[in-house]
């Protein structure tokens, strides 16, 4: 594997990709102000026999993150488990409501994987939350298909959105269940060679603009 180079004091990270079309992964990436493009990885997302939940989600991500061009690029990936089951996104409304009717009233646990690939180097982290559904009626339930909001996430739920109706608690961190641990991802960074300041960023066009080399 190469090693990542020194940290460069003062300057931002080199373009930064995201490889990842999930509205809620761009939505945390520019709450922190970091400048990046999108770019979304098309990989097939299929279980290998014998292959543990965690290991699924760290593959998924390294995938991804391996698949877009680009000189840092960041891949994520997210599952839910209950009971040992995976429970992938829902492939219509009948599927989301039969997985939201495996969720109400237990506890399951949601796993996100990030893969940072750096100037050919590569970064990994993982993340568990312990979320606890409240008791749900099925017209409740089916009241929270109908939204549609479910239909591109992982367990058929958005933590962030209506969903946040169905949860009675979390154990862990909120934003690792909306799909991107930003602790995570910041420690990632830092490894790589670039830490965040709040002090180098600068606003363009309402988003913060981070220094780069040239």
């Amino acid at each position: 594997m190469k090693k990542p180079s020194a940290p460069r004091a003062g300057a931002g990270p080199p373009s930064l990709v995201l490889a990842s079309h999930s509205p809620r992964r761009r939505q945390l990436l520019e709450m922190l102000g970091i400048r990046f493009e999108v770019v979304a990885a098309e990989i097939p997302e299929v279980r290998l026999r014998g292959e543990a939940a965690a290991q699924y989600a760290g593959r998924l991500a390294r995938e991804k993150a391996r698949a877009v061009p680009g000189a840092w690029v960041l891949g994520a990936d997210t599952i839910v488990v209950v009971g040992g089951e995976v429970l992938e996104k829902p492939a219509d409304a009948d599927d989301a409501l039969r997985i939201l009717r495996q969720l109400e009233g237990r506890r399951h646990e949601v796993i996100t994987a990030i893969c940072l690939v750096a100037d050919g180097a590569v970064f990994e982290a993982s993340d568990s939350t312990l979320v606890y559904f409240r008791p749900a009626s099925d017209e409740l339930l089916r009241a929270y298909v109908a939204t549609g909001e479910m239909m591109d996430k992982a367990g058929a739920y958005a933590i962030q959105g209506y969903g946040a109706a169905l949860i009675e608690r979390i154990e862990g961190d909120f934003f690792s269940v909306m799909g991107l641990p930003v602790r995570l991802v910041l420690d990632l960074l830092k490894r790589a060679g670039w830490e965040y300041r709040f002090e180098t960023a600068s606003t363009v066009n309402g988003q913060r603009e981070l220094p780069h080399e040239r």
